[in-house]
């Protein structure tokens, strides 16, 4: 295995993580990289950066973006997004990584690009349900700030450094399961 498919791993599973957060921004920011030849995407996955992938992805992270703002209706997206998100962590794991069998290669893309993605909505799901019930959706938007703020940090961050990104990622994962960890106890009462 190269330095270059360890890296485009790390690209796959910090744009994973972002997919968590927003499904379409993460791949917007992939388009826009492959479209720019910051990174070489995939034979296969070359057309996310054309300019009709480019588009729909800029106007799909835009309508998404602000849906997430509207309160109970950013619950219905979460409803969605689920098994977006896992469907798109897949993808963008596929589309990164190089040079591997396509045996490995899905399955790499499966538990950790889509495992990821999923592990990550989960728990950002629950938090604005919890978020919804305990200030009737009022603190819905800032939430959603927060995390469309992360889904972009991490997914510069992934173009950018993506072994940082990785680190960030298992971090971040970390963070969640200490979270539920703690409030698993109390869920049970």
């Amino acid at each position: 295995m190269t330095a270059e498919t360890m890296i485009s791993i790390f690209l796959g599973i910090g744009l994973a993580a972002s997919v968590g957060f927003r499904v379409f921004l993460p791949l917007f920011v992939l388009s826009l990289a492959a479209y720019f030849q910051v990174w070489d995407l995939n034979d296969q996955w070359e057309w996310i950066g054309s300019v009709p992938a480019l588009i729909t992805l800029g106007v799909a992270t835009v309508v998404e973006i602000f849906a997430y703002f509207i309160p109970y209706v950013d619950n219905l997206l979460d409803s969605i997004a689920l098994p977006l998100a896992a469907l798109a962590g897949t993808a963008v794991m596929v589309a990164t990584v190089s040079e591997l069998d396509p045996v490995i290669t899905w399955s790499l893309a499966i538990i950790a690009g889509g495992g990821t993605a999923a592990a990550i909505k989960g728990a950002s799901a629950t938090g604005r349900l919890t978020s919804t019930a305990t200030t009737a959706g009022v603190g819905n938007p800032i939430i959603s700030l927060i995390e469309t703020a992360t889904a972009l940090l991490m997914s510069v961050v992934s173009v950018i450094a993506p072994v940082i990104a990785s680190i960030l990622v298992i971090l971040l994962l970390i963070f969640i399961f200490t979270i539920y960890r703690k409030l698993r106890p109390r869920l049970s009462k």
